[in-house]
């Protein structure tokens, strides 16, 4: 897949179906993140990757939002040295994601807000900080499941900023339009 078209095309999904993800695609996902730039290229990040239905269910319930890690084919949760790594970790989702779309595989990322309960039952080490878990698999061909209807009965109308709205030159609120061809 062209690169700019798998940034513009990926949304974040959250119903998927049963059908697991190939081994080699898995490692693929997993070598994008891998890849990623890293301060100092000190490459801070561990992966802990979830595939029995019993324990993505159990993950699922250490988020607020995280429903969606219950139905997935995989799940990785993305381990950080501390804290201050969050950009580096930042970079390797985006990469894991976007690995993921390029064969096809839906993701969408989740907080765990209960952080303490969700590195116990990982068995993360003290020390470690837990930013994030990505949920992997096929989305649902049936249409949106239930939690992308509520979400978009939520966010109805919000869409995405036009580009003239973001871009300043030179200076914060120095506008001037842009060409739309992008």
């Amino acid at each position: 897949m062209d690169t700019y078209r798998c940034i513009l095309s990926k949304r974040d999904i959250r119903s998927f179906t049963d059908k697991p993800i190939a081994e080699e695609v898995l490692h693929k996902i997993l070598n994008g993140g891998r890849m990623s730039g890293s301060s100092r290229n000190r490459q801070p990040w561990r992966f802990v990757v979830v595939r029995d239905r019993e324990r993505l269910t159990s993950l699922a319930r250490f988020g607020r939002f995280a429903q969606h890690v219950a139905t997935a084919a995989a799940a990785v949760a993305i381990v950080i040295d501390d804290a201050g790594y969050a950009f580096d970790a930042g970079r390797c989702v985006q990469n894991m994601m976007l690995s993921g779309w390029n064969f096809g595989v839906a993701s969408c990322p989740a907080t765990p807000h209960q952080q303490d309960e969700a590195k116990r039952f990982l068995e993360i080490p003290l020390g470690k900080t837990l930013p994030i878990i990505l949920s992997f698999g096929y989305a649902r061909a049936s249409g949106r499941g239930p939690i992308e209807r509520a979400a978009l009965r939520i966010l109805a109308g919000r869409g995405r900023q036009p580009l003239d709205s973001l871009v300043f030159w030179e200076r914060y609120g120095n506008a001037k339009p842009l060409d739309h061809r992008v």
